[in-house]
């Protein structure tokens, strides 16, 4: 059985009274139950304080008026006994102290001075009062002894006090808890109820929807910034997709129908025209070979943006790979193109070739449809901060500043333009830079209008 779920007012309730009863825990134990006990550890310091005092004036000539002083001022008694005889006692008659009239506290001194004992605590009960004294005996030379008492008084009735009194300090306590919780879970679940209520609305590709990012919790608002662009990517990835399928569609029914339509025509045909039927037939054939070259892009664009493809690196010469692409062009010279290119006979890499093949291939074919009247391409290897630069270099109309960080998306261009490439499928660019991500390669493009456009990357 799924386990019922908490909302956010009940669980701050419960967590705010749980906070409540362990605070009050702490009192009880603290000002109650160890009430006696920190009284009695506060006077046992005082007294300390006192005797130390008290020695300190022992040596003066009016060291009677001080000890007057010290006894009101710390509520002591004081007993001096010198050579036997009890040379001073503090007057202290209202304070419950213990003199030697006491059989204990006579006890306690005639022992401490019999066995020459420096110094010696002890607590004895006060018959008169039913109490604990602290008595602490001093000596102060061989013949002088300090004797310091003071009464513990009963703290019962305090503590009954105490005890009534906490009780309602913690109906107030528990009700203020509750009171505070519910205002706070309510600061906290109206934000997270609306964003919560908007996140449906987005879960329904609703890509209107805008979550508050000023709610004066930085946590909260910091989600709502985050949910924004959230908003804003999907909103574009959902734009894309559907741009996407418009594109691939136009681009698979051109060619399907020129396929039926030749295929129906070179069925027709009779056996004595064959040049015309060879040339629907080689229509057919083209048409065949980019579908097939359009699929293929975008199952690779797929399987880079998947990154389920394993990278293999091996070192080769960057010259010979261009060179070889370059080849692959050789048709497009009877067109009047030229492929100029400007690098070293022999450039090192270690890199995937496959890959490496597959980018520069894309950006020759992408300066292909768009380089100027000249035809020309050209293609610059060059050494930068350590780097390996390509380049690929159209002479064309270049690109609007605007436009520069649109044109990887994928097809970008054929959108604007409603119109096919030349050559190609419009998805070079996006797998061009699937795979320099990939490869963990910077890459750019440079263009000004007018003057053509640079598409480079560089290998480490």
């Amino acid at each position: 059985m799924k386990k019922k779920k908490k909302t956010l007012l009940i669980n701050t309730l419960i967590y705010f009274i749980i906070f409540s009863v362990v605070l009050l825990l702490f009192l009880w134990i603290f000002q109650i139950l160890s009430l006696n006990t920190l009284y009695k550890i506060s006077r046992t310091k005082e007294l300390n304080k006192a005797v130390i005092s008290l020695t300190k004036e022992y040596d003066s000539k009016d060291f009677q008026d001080a000890f007057d002083e010290i006894s009101i001022n710390n509520d002591v008694c004081i007993e001096v006994i010198d050579k036997g005889v009890l040379a001073y006692v503090s007057k202290s008659p209202d304070r419950k102290c213990l003199t030697r009239k006491n059989i204990d506290i006579y006890r306690f001194e005639t022992e401490f001075i019999e066995n020459d004992e420096s110094l010696k605590r002890a607590e004895i009960i006060n018959p008169n009062f039913n109490n604990e004294t602290l008595v602490i005996g001093k000596k102060l030379d061989d013949e002088t002894f300090l004797f310091v008492n003071t009464s513990l008084v009963p703290l019962d009735t305090s503590i009954e006090m105490l005890k009534n009194q906490f009780i309602y300090i913690a109906i107030i306590i528990l009700l203020m808890a509750a009171v505070v919780s519910y205002f706070i879970s309510k600061q906290l679940s109206i934000p997270i109820a609306r964003i919560n209520e908007k996140a449906k609305r987005l879960g329904k590709k609703d890509y209107s929807t805008t979550f508050e990012e000023n709610t004066n919790i930085l946590e909260l608002d910091e989600l709502g910034s985050t949910l924004n662009e959230t908003v804003r990517e999907l909103s574009k990835t959902d734009e894309l997709r559907r741009e996407l399928m418009a594109n691939v569609s136009h681009d698979l029914k051109t060619p399907l129908t020129l396929i039926r339509a030749y295929a129906e025509a070179a069925k027709d045909i009779d056996a004595g025209k064959k040049k015309k039927r060879d040339e629907d037939l080689n229509i057919i054939i083209d048409e065949t070979s980019r579908l097939t070259l359009l699929v293929n892009d975008i199952l690779e664009l797929s399987r880079l943006e998947a990154n389920v493809e394993e990278l293999v690196l091996e070192p080769f010469n960057l010259r010979e790979l261009i060179d070889t692409i370059i080849k692959k062009f050789d048709i497009l010279k009877n067109d009047g193109f030229v492929f100029e290119v400007e690098c070293p006979d022999i450039v090192m890499i270690n890199s995937s070739r496959k890959k490496l093949e597959q980018v520069v291939y894309n950006l020759i074919n992408n300066a292909i449809n768009y380089t100027g009247d000249d035809k020309k391409v050209i293609i610059r290897v060059k050494l930068v901060n350590d780097a390996v630069r390509v380049e690929v270099i159209d002479t064309g109309a270049g690109i609007a500043p605007e436009e520069l960080g649109l044109i990887w998306d994928k097809y970008y261009k054929i959108d604007k333009q409603r119109k096919r490439n030349k050559y190609g499928t419009g998805l070079g660019l996006s797998i061009v830079k699937s795979t320099l991500i990939a490869l963990n390669y910077a890459y750019g493009v440079e263009s000004q209008l007018g003057a053509g456009t640079t598409f480079y990357f560089e290998i480490k």
